[in-house]
């Protein structure tokens, strides 16, 4: 499965000369800790999170009203395709540290955002129809059923011998 299967596709974004007060409203407002930062033609220049807020611009005494985001911002983070399979994308994730992607087309657009939380609700996900899969066809499980041609003829005796049905 690729990820633009399961990406969010409404990303939210910043313009690389916003201030540092006007990104952080705007996570605040959309309760998110990551912006991608975008030109005015959708190609990715960077990525901001909450934390590069603060460890790059609060709590080195920086105005949060004069200090654009590109000084704060992460430049040029790793992208990826929309076709990239999902157990590639994990593995970026892993080797480079970091929880989200921008997810780009052909044209290298962002198109999306994909996060380890998307991958790891997906596998969740899959894992648990696996178990339910499992729960149901183990021998105990298949053993406790009842036979259903048994117990048709069961439930049939019952309502003749008490007059159900009639």
């Amino acid at each position: 499965m690729s990820v633009g299967r399961i990406c969010v596709r409404e990303v939210d974004t910043a313009n690389p000369d916003e201030s540092v007060a006007v990104v952080a409203e705007r996570m605040h407002q959309r309760a998110v800790g990551t912006l991608v930062v975008v030109t005015d033609n959708d190609h990715i220049v960077g990525i901001v999170t909450d934390r590069d807020l603060v460890s790059r611009a609060l709590a080195k005494g920086r105005s949060p009203t004069e200090t654009p985001v590109r000084d704060v911002m992460t430049i040029g983070p790793k992208t990826i395709s929309e076709w990239t399979p999902i157990e590639s994308a994990l593995l970026i994730m892993r080797s480079g540290k970091f929880r989200r992607i921008p997810v780009v087309d052909h044209d290298n657009k962002l198109v999306g955002l994909i996060s380890l939380d998307d991958i790891l609700m997906l596998l969740a996900e899959e894992f648990s129809q696996v178990g339910r899969l499992l729960k149901r066809e183990t021998p105990r499980a298949v053993m406790e059923e009842p036979d259903s041609s048994l117990s048709g003829i069961s439930r049939l005796q019952s309502e003749a011998r008490f007059g159900v049905g009639d």
